[in-house]
């Protein structure tokens, strides 16, 4: 095992067109020893080129990577003791199952011995003994996966680095694998790195969860931290299904009162009194006005901030419903029990923790509500 660490890292490209296409700009990671880590982020923001880089794939174009403590920009893929498995499985198609697991050991030229006896823990990891003699083409998309990774785990890496390993399968199979990766974390307690852009992998899988747009890394930390300090509106948006509900809103001032009022419809929410002078002192009037889904309440109770809407959409999910609601000309989404139910027309009383909402600086999408969280968390 071993921690990996990024400092500074950039990653720039060429166009065709002989431009300079920022990949990665000035990435500072550290991913811990035996920690589950996931890169998470939309197509393009940088996640696949970071990972390309830690396995030696791609050379840095500026700052160091470290697996351990050894400085490794200058180390073929090879000589990193790290493994990949890659989404789109990379099996040798003239090989057998078998011969594509052993490729690495052979390739190393280790003792015949030592990779039976590696075989065979990784087949009986990953239930695959009754595959071994059948080609690539007479697998399913789990299986080949499966194989992929047995590949990637016989040659007892440091660090397990997976791109987008589920994105080929099919719902019942993503969460079958989904669930068998995990397993095979907790059993192997090895360091493993995971690419994806799809949040319920991330937050089901990882210990941490590092958020990256735009080449930048935007946060890191675990599910509950980013849903519940989120730096930015870019990752209180990304994270959390259904998404987060957000309303433009102007900052008034009345008496050493702060209100949030909507600029589309009445919607109002009352700043709470403990935030109130380190709001105003941000210097904006304008704000984006954050309320998750799941923090939205039907009954009534203390400290919180009513919202009436008239029901617009009812969806019925069988583990939770969900509730879409016009407030003039603002839109609410309301996650309910199962057992709660709605027409479309109805009037509905909604109630806000007070304490639970987020509010975001609208011109630079920052979250100034989560430093005052963490400052009444402390």
């Amino acid at each position: 095992m071993a921690s990996v660490t990024l400092k500074n890292v950039c990653k720039t490209y060429i166009s065709k067109k002989n431009e300079e296409v920022k990949a990665v700009r000035d990435l500072n990671l550290e991913v811990r020893d035996g920690e589950f880590m996931c890169l998470l982020g939309p197509s393009g923001c940088g996640k696949s080129s970071s990972m390309r880089m830690i396995v030696g794939l791609e050379e840095t174009t500026s700052g160091d990577i470290f697996i351990g403590n050894r400085k490794v920009n200058e180390l073929s893929p090879r000589d990193r003791n790290v493994a990949m498995s890659f989404e789109t499985y990379a099996l040798y198609t003239h090989l057998t199952v078998r011969e594509n697991i052993l490729f690495p050991l052979r390739a190393k030229k280790i003792p015949e011995i030592e990779q039976m006896n590696r075989l065979e823990q990784v087949v009986n990891m990953l239930e695959i003994g009754d595959l071994l003699d059948r080609g690539p083409s007479q697998l399913s998309g789990g299986q080949q996966q499966r194989i992929s990774l047995a590949r990637a785990l016989i040659r007892e890496p440091e660090v397990f680095l997976l791109d987008e390993p589920l994105s080929h399968l099919d719902v019942t199979l993503r969460t079958s694998t989904r669930a068998q990766i995990k397993h095979l974390h907790d059993e192997l307690k090895t360091t493993f790195i995971y690419v994806t852009h799809d949040q319920l992998e991330a937050i089901s899988l990882a210990d941490r969860i590092a958020v990256m747009n735009f080449a930048v890394l935007q946060q890191v930390g675990t599910r509950e931290e980013l849903l519940d300090y989120p730096i930015n509106k870019f990752v209180a948006d990304f994270i959390g299904e259904p998404a987060i509900n957000f309303f433009e809103c102007t900052l008034i001032e009345d008496n050493g009162t702060s209100t949030l009022k909507s600029n589309k419809g009445t919607l109002e929410f009352k700043v709470p009194q403990k935030w109130n002078s380190r709001l105003v002192a941000h210097g904006s009037k304008h704000y984006t006005l954050g309320i998750r889904p799941h923090d939205i309440h039907v009954e009534k109770s203390p400290d919180t901030t009513a919202i009436t809407g008239v029901v617009d959409v009812f969806e019925f999910l069988g583990e939770e419903n969900h509730v879409t609601a016009q407030i003039d000309g603002d839109v609410l989404t309301v996650v309910v029990s199962p057992y709660q139910f709605y027409t479309v027309g109805e009037k509905v009383n909604f109630y806000v923790p007070n304490g639970r909402v987020h509010i975001f600086d609208t011109e630079t999408g920052e979250c100034v509500s989560t430093a005052y969280k963490l400052e009444d968390k402390e």
